[in-house]
């Protein structure tokens, strides 16, 4: 064992352990593996390069189709080399929440922020938001050392109603939550469980007063409606109408709504629940946006957030949310405590990184919602080294760790952002309010260094990826925490359009820092060392996974089609190279999910989402970012929508994919596997004809394999009338663009 943490080596007087790590025992396998692997990729392109250069075709399309399949081959390389760097040294940790308590007091522990970010209520449900505060409130931490932040982009009143009845209701959920001792403290999760209640006119009573707050904000529509009802005082009513009449403005001045202790606002230094022990801060923050300044998505609000939090209450430690990741487990702090009171880790730890696991994900996890490589099996590896990256929710920052590197701290503007500015005036005060105000306006960043040495950082849309990157390139590290029991569970994309949409969002804000003057190849390279580099390589070009799948979804299908041999024959040496190197791929990859609890059906799954995300997300991706490279296009942040409809909901159960809106995105998918099975069908035809088919064995095979991983798309193309299937317009399009490719081919070959 490894790293046992507070002198775990312990004798009796000493305290006891709080974390241990241990490397996985596959380490040694996949070095050695690593090892063969890598020597059959040397001789693929061995055979590439000799028939490309060394034994040239007089025929240009023959030299074509090899160069093609050589770069390929060479991305396929690549990619495999930079993933590597997860299996060199993977470690395992465990912590000791349970002996916590003997080593520090509770008023000895740290204050916690918590960062929560909104933008559209129609596509984030203030319910959803509400209940994830509640979640996060109730945590097993002293409630006076808690304050909840919620930046609300939308400037949506209805949110903001929402977390007023969300004040009044906390006031008896915490008490009932430590009562009873409930794991499930949303209350959404916790009422809609399966598990066995408690039969109580207690019980009876909080749930009635969950419904009420449920029934009230879903009827919240007017704003004279919502001013009558919940501002009693005159001054926050006029106050009140004056933010509702500018806040769809793209100008409107910045507003931090504070209400008072009975209204939207919680103030831990008097505010108390119904048993008497004070109440965390809940403190909601609508910034100013303006058409002349960038407000730079998440990452903008985050730092707003940020600045204001350090005014107000400036705790020395962070936790960041997704709206929609509610808390699943109340003493994930006291895990997150385990690592940050070992005085050996703490000097250079810039962050913890909780998984984002996910609820209602269907049986067979048919759209790899819940990305096992990114999220939990990568980490692993990069644990080992100088720990994982920030994938945007449940991670825990050092506050200190967002103000430069760790020898050199960035001083701020003024000395209350400071990470060591000690609050003390009352979060209501004159002064902290008008300072709060300040630091949240829109041109407040003008000429500083936040976005760039301070804060979150700005130049990417995937905001948690860059800023971690940054955070690693300063000699900052960070720590994978991954309990048995999830820490954070969220919601999940339940069609196939909103998945991949949201996976080409990120693709392109990976390729933003993949082409960056920051380029993890180069930059990267220099200041965290290679495995390191590679790791955020894997991630940064992770778009270019659409090369080698677009060219071996069509060009293989094509030239069987016209009977022409591109690979080995089946009774040639080379053959068997492909085939190790496709099964020994394949096969490390389903290791790696069964090992951590995965199934054969989610492996297999989670391989054909990789095939169709490279024609789909990682496709038009790769194309938007190169047309607005070009100063051609440009391209807009748009959310996933949290709302669920109905019958989806009911298809998703049933493990049926859902194409159902016609987008572009389905064309490259629809039309491969058209050709694929046709192609496929044309083989077997040249097969049982009695034609020699010992030339085109692997291009049979390699059909055949994404013709199965395409079952979906065909009975969506043919067999369905449900509004989930593939729409008319795709599948007309999809078959002139298929007809015509094969036309071309057979002109060509």
């Amino acid at each position: 064992m490894e790293g046992q943490g507070l002198r775990a080596g312990f004798t009796i007087d000493a305290p006891p352990p709080l974390h241990m790590s241990e490397p996985l025992r596959r380490t040694a396998f996949n070095r050695l593996f690593a090892v063969v692997y890598f020597s059959a990729i040397l001789a693929l392109l061995y055979r590439h390069v000799r028939n490309l250069f060394l034994h040239p075709t007089t025929s240009f399309l023959s030299f074509s189709i090899t160069l093609s399949l050589f770069i390929s081959d060479l991305v396929l390389a690549f990619m495999w080399a930079s993933a590597q760097a997860f299996r060199m040294s993977p470690i395992r940790r465990k912590e000791f929440p349970q002996n916590l308590k003997r080593i520090i007091k509770d008023k000895d522990f740290i204050g916690l922020d918590v960062f929560m970010c909104t933008a559209d209520p129609y596509k984030e449900p203030p319910m959803n938001v509400v209940n994830t505060a509640l979640s996060l409130m109730a945590y097993d931490y002293p409630t006076e050392k808690i304050s909840i932040y919620v930046s609300d982009d939308g400037g949506s009143v209805l949110t903001l109603c929402a977390f007023m009845e969300a004040a009044k209701f906390a006031r008896h959920w915490l008490p009932f939550c430590r009562e009873h001792n409930i794991m499930e403290r949303s209350p959404h999760v916790y009422f809609c469980s399966n598990y066995q209640h408690p039969s109580s006119p207690h019980f009876d009573k909080i749930k009635m007063m969950y419904e009420d707050m449920k029934v009230k904000v879903e009827h919240v529509i007017d704003k004279d409606e919502v001013t009558d009802e919940y501002i009693t005082d005159h001054q926050q009513r006029q106050a009140f109408n004056k933010w509702t009449k500018s806040f769809t403005r793209m100008d409107h001045p910045t507003v931090i709504q504070i209400m008072n202790h009975e209204q939207i606002i919680l103030d831990k230094s008097h505010d108390k629940d119904i048993s008497g022990r004070l109440m965390p801060n809940l403190i909601y923050v609508s910034r100013g946006k303006s058409k002349t300044s960038p407000h730079h998505f998440k990452a903008g609000a985050l730092n707003v957030l940020l600045r204001v939090s350090a005014v107000m209450t400036n705790a020395p430690i962070i936790l960041t949310q997704d709206c929609d990741m509610y808390s699943n487990d109340p003493q994930t702090p006291l895990r997150m405590l385990c690592y940050l009171s070992d005085p050996a880790l703490k000097s250079s730890l810039a962050f913890i990184q909780f998984p984002q696991r996910f609820h209602g994900v269907n049986k067979d996890d048919i759209y790899d919602n819940e990305y096992k490589l990114p999220f939990e099996i990568n980490p692993m590896g990069l644990d080992g080294l100088k720990g994982p990256n920030y994938v945007g929710s449940g991670c825990f920052f050092r506050r200190l760790a967002l103000f430069g590197d760790p020898s050199t701290p960035v001083a701020p503007e003024i000395p209350e952002l400071s990470p060591e500015h000690v609050v003390n005036k009352p979060i209501r005060s004159q002064e902290t309010l008008s300072l709060a105000y300040h630091v949240a306006s829109c041109n407040y960043e003008n000429e500083t260094k936040w976005g760039s040495k301070t804060g979150f950082r700005y130049g990417s849309l995937v905001e948690d990826f860059y800023t971690s990157y940054r955070l690693h390139c300063e000699g900052w590290k960070s720590l994978f925490c991954n309990p048995e029991r999830a820490a954070f569970l969220g919601n999940v994309p339940i069609t196939l359009f909103d998945g991949v949409n949201q996976c080409k969002r990120w693709c392109i804000g990976l390729f933003e820092v993949a082409f960056s003057k920051y380029s993890p190849l180069t930059f990267g390279s220099q200041y965290m060392g290679l495995l390191m580099s590679l790791g955020y390589s894997h991630y940064a070009f992770c778009s270019f996974w659409c090369i080698p799948v677009t060219f071996y979804s069509f060009l293989p299908q094509l030239t069987l089609l016209n009977q022409v041999s591109i690979f080995p024959k089946i009774s040639e040496p080379w053959f068997f190279l492909y085939v190790f190197l496709f099964l020994g791929s394949y096969g490390q990859n389903f290791l790696d999910i069964i090992l951590v609890g995965g199934t054969v059906r989610r492996w297999w799954n989670a391989q054909r989402m990789w095939m169709i995300r490279g024609l789909t997300c990682n496709l038009f991706a790769s194309i938007e970012y190169l047309l607005r490279s070009l100063g051609i296009s440009t391209y807009d942040f748009c959310l996933t929508s949290k709302v669920v409809d109905d019958e989806q909901s009911k298809r998703y159960g049933q493990g049926i994919f859902e194409f159902g809106v016609p987008s572009t995105l389905f064309v490259p998918l629809t039309v491969a596997a058209i050709i694929n099975l046709f192609s496929f069908l044309s083989g077997l035809t040249g097969f049982f004809s009695g034609n020699n088919m010992e030339g085109l064995g692997l291009q049979m095979i390699l059909t055949g394999f994404i013709v199965l991983n395409y079952l979906p798309v065909y009975g969506a193309i043919a067999l369905r009338n449900d509004a989930g299937k593939m729409p008319t317009q795709i599948i007309i399009i999809s078959t002139f663009v298929s007809l015509a490719l094969y036309y071309a081919s057979s002109l060509c070959l």
